[in-house]
């Protein structure tokens, strides 16, 4: 038996109630990713895990997020407040990537659906005012493995401006009133390579929204339309007062800390990120106005990927119990001078802005928070996503990976080997994956062995992985630390900076170049810096660490 879905209630929901609906709600986010993998076709999508999926309300709140990647979820709301402002009807679905206007970066496509179960006559409401009324939105973020550009993979190190990047896609229709939009599709795909992969994760996107029309319908028929939007503002509330408690156990005050980027990909001059974050009662303000002005290479970060990043940080440093939505993000504001590096104005280019810049503005601000709470906080990971990008130029493939590395350690732990750290979250693609889909062979997939830092707990390891190009393609590298090493903390050692090499040689750590069949390139990642004095490593740990130096988790055709 359902309940009568135009049903009302004036009373606040009861918290048996509310825990049902939060975790259904969460579910239908979580659903709309898997349903997004399983129709995806690129590896970078279904290996990789390359995207993210969320729910929003009417007003543009967060409701509920799988746990994907932290960059384009903290970014989200920004999409959404984009589309907003397009005159959203039901059965529209809109597209978008412009960093600009409610995007991070090029390749990270948005695909916002607007929901009103009911208004194809399928379920949700009997009455047809509620059904022609927007209660929420269906949001899914994919990284495409090209959207144009200057090189294959769309990912240039050496773009100094955004139409280099790739097609810029600003809030338009994909589907208008239910009705496919031929001609916007065929525009998108006249301007990508490899158009069937991008056709098919397009389309993913789109099942994976549409996905979450029908399991919000169903739980208006369960629940009632009531009591689910009401559910929407107390699964909010919750969050809300939860993290604001969390924040008003940290002492008040006003912290500060600085970090530097690797040059900016037309120059090798570090770059300063500098944040004051002031922590008062239940809220956090983060001020980075001593950040450096716009640069003319790619590692501009939108005012949204900066936020994220301070969203990706609190939340760490708070109970990652708490359910991740709007409530967790009302008590933090973030600011940076418009036309600075976290901040820029068009056309600067942003394509690294979002995967290497977010991450330094992570270490920023847990360097900061670690004097309210340094317990809470790790000794520095690897602070880079490590960005791969192997492409032709005729657009037959586009491969796109960012390497694992060491995580810091922590307070009463070593940190992990060869993972993704920060403001990502993706898996790696397999190597049975990878030699399938593209003309490529890996070489060498291997830990680092001795390059986590010293510490009472030590860092985690950095990976290498070297790979064999068989046909002339285009490489593209965006990587940090390696120059700057992950730091260590209360006495700990720093990581081990990263390497990157074509054919045995150094090269930059932003660098785009042409190769021949038969380069090797190889990627060595950092390690994570220690934590603590390494003489008080007990005897257990040390005999680990020994065994770290000689075990091989990895594939080395070479056999060396």
């Amino acid at each position: 038996m359902t309940t009568d879905p135009t049903d009302e209630t004036d009373d606040r929901i009861d918290p048996v109630t509310l825990e049902v609906v939060r975790n259904q709600l969460e579910s239908v986010a979580e659903e709309m990713g898997q349903t997004l993998i399983r129709g995806a076709y690129s590896p970078n999508i279904k290996e990789r895990r390359d995207c993210s999926t969320a729910l929003f309300d009417a007003e543009g709140r967060m409701i509920a997020q799988a746990e994907h990647i932290p960059v384009h979820l903290g970014a989200m709301p920004a999409a959404v407040d984009a589309v907003r402002e397009h005159d959203p009807k039901p059965g529209d679905v809109f597209v978008l990537n412009d960093p600009f206007t409610g995007g991070t970066h090029l390749p990270d496509v948005t695909m916002v659906s607007p929901i009103a179960p009911g208004h194809d006559g399928s379920s949700g409401s009997d009455d047809e005012d509620d059904a022609r009324s927007i209660v929420g939105y269906a949001v899914s973020r994919a990284h495409h493995a090209d959207v144009g550009g200057m090189t294959p993979g769309s990912m240039p190190a050496g773009a100094e401006e955004i139409y280099q990047e790739g097609l810029r896609l600003p809030p338009i229709r994909l589907v208008e009133g239910g009705e496919p939009r031929e001609d916007v599709r065929s525009l998108v795909l006249a301007n990508v390579r490899n158009l069937r992969e991008r056709r098919a994760d397009l389309r993913a996107q789109q099942a994976a929204n549409e996905r979450a029309e029908a399991r919000l319908g169903a739980l208006f028929d369960e629940h009632g339309r009531g009591t689910v939007l009401e559910g929407f503002d107390a699964v909010i509330d919750y969050s809300r007062e939860r993290i604001a408690a969390e924040i008003a156990a940290l002492p008040d005050g006003t912290y500060e800390a600085t970090d530097v980027l690797e040059g900016d990909g037309v120059t090798d001059e570090d770059v300063e990120i500098a944040a004051a974050v002031t922590v008062d009662g239940g809220t956090i303000d983060v001020d980075f106005s001593g950040t450096a002005a716009q640069v003319a290479g790619n590692l501009n970060a939108p005012l949204a990927v900066a936020t994220s990043a301070v969203y990706f940080v609190v939340r760490c440093i708070t109970d990652p119990e708490i359910p991740p939505n709007h409530g967790c993000y009302e008590p933090v504001s973030v600011a940076a001078p418009e036309g600075s590096l976290l901040n820029p104005n068009p056309p600067a280019a942003v394509v690294g802005g979002n995967v290497e810049t977010s991450q330094r503005v992570t270490d920023v601000v847990f360097t900061a928070l670690a004097q309210a709470a340094p317990d809470r906080v790790p000794a520095q990971g690897q602070g880079t996503m490590n960005n791969l990008t192997i492409g032709a130029r005729d657009g037959s493939f586009a491969y796109y990976e960012t390497l694992g590395g060491g995580f810091g350690a922590r307070a009463d732990r070593d940190g992990m080997d060869g993972v993704q750290v920060g403001m990502t979250n993706t898996l790696n693609t397999p190597v049975e994956s990878l030699e399938t889909e593209y003309p490529l062979r890996v070489e060498r997939y291997a830990l680092r062995e001795g390059s986590g830092g010293r510490g009472r707990f030590r860092g985690g390891l950095g990976l290498e992985r070297s790979v064999t190009v068989e046909t002339p393609a285009t490489v593209s590298l965006l990587t940090e630390r390696r120059r700057h090493a992950p730091k260590g903390v209360a006495g700990g050692g720093d990581g081990a900076t990263g390497e990157n090499l074509i054919d045995g040689e150094a090269v930059p750590a932003k660098t785009t170049v042409d190769v021949t069949a038969g380069t090797t390139v190889t990627v060595k990642t950092p390690g994570g810096g220690g934590h603590g004095d390494p003489g008080e490593r007990n005897a257990e740990s040390v005999e680990t660490d020994r065994a770290a130096g000689t075990h091989r988790e990895s594939i080395d055709r070479n056999g060396s």
